[in-house]
């Protein structure tokens, strides 16, 4: 090998070792979550009881539905981080303090995005909890979101709603912030959502045929198209 030759190839090694060296004590940036664009329309919703962590079955027929409606524009989903245990109480209570948070962080630092409640059974209560109960009741502790807030949420879709036996009624016939732009959808028979005495639901009401049987019955399209139509 030349001199040349060789003076070259010490340069080009010398290069590549500084470049490897500089590229390796350099710091490696990675996006935060926090730095992700924020979607056009996000639906924020709680599962059933005793269904796995995510949106559940309901919801997730609810949400392939609603994507399929709202054009091009981008759909976000936030599963409630909540326990679902049959223990209702505590577990729709955290569900609430949850989802509040949530929506309250949306609302500050994506306040473009469209926000969609969505909830069954026991997670069709934690969304009560975030809308329309002021005060605890019958040990659920009421998180709700504050005017402001509210005025960020486009529309509020929930199934198997035990709110008859707490608050009184319907989302979307006792809410002056939600009710117009509500839909509570009960199936025929469905004793979780059918009017009552103050008692927490029983196990055999949980899981009977009519409080199962949202996801197929053509109720989460039925919903979505609401939701579609006030985004």
């Amino acid at each position: 090998m030349s001199v040349n030759a060789r003076q070259l190839a010490c340069s080009l090694g010398t290069a590549v070792v500084t470049t490897w060296a500089t590229l390796l004590s350099a710091p490696i940036l990675i996006a935060s979550a926090s730095a992700a664009p924020c979607p056009d329309v996000e639906v924020t919703f709680a599962r059933a009881t005793d269904e796995p962590p995510g949106v559940g079955g309901v919801g997730q027929a609810f949400i392939d539905s609603l994507r399929s409606q709202v054009g091009g524009r981008s759909l976000g989903v936030y599963p409630v981080n909540y326990p679902a245990t049959e223990d209702w109480p505590p577990s729709a209570s955290a569900g609430a303090s949850d989802a509040s948070a949530h929506v309250q962080s949306m609302a500050a630092n994506c306040p473009n995005t469209k926000l969609v409640l969505g909830g069954y059974s026991q997670g069709a209560m934690v969304i009560d909890l975030i809308t329309i109960a002021r005060a605890s009741v019958a040990g659920f502790n009421a998180a709700t979101l504050s005017a402001d807030v509210a005025d960020h949420v486009a529309a509020v879709a929930v199934f198997g709603n035990p709110t008859d036996r707490y608050l009184g009624g319907p989302i979307s016939a006792i809410s002056p912030w939600y009710g117009a732009k509500a839909i509570d959808l009960c199936a025929p028979g469905d004793p979780i959502c059918s009017p009552g005495g103050l008692a927490l639901p029983t196990h055999d009401e949980m899981f009977s045929a009519a409080h199962l049987s949202y996801q197929h019955s053509g109720m989460p399209s039925q919903a979505a198209t609401f939701v579609a139509s006030h985004l």
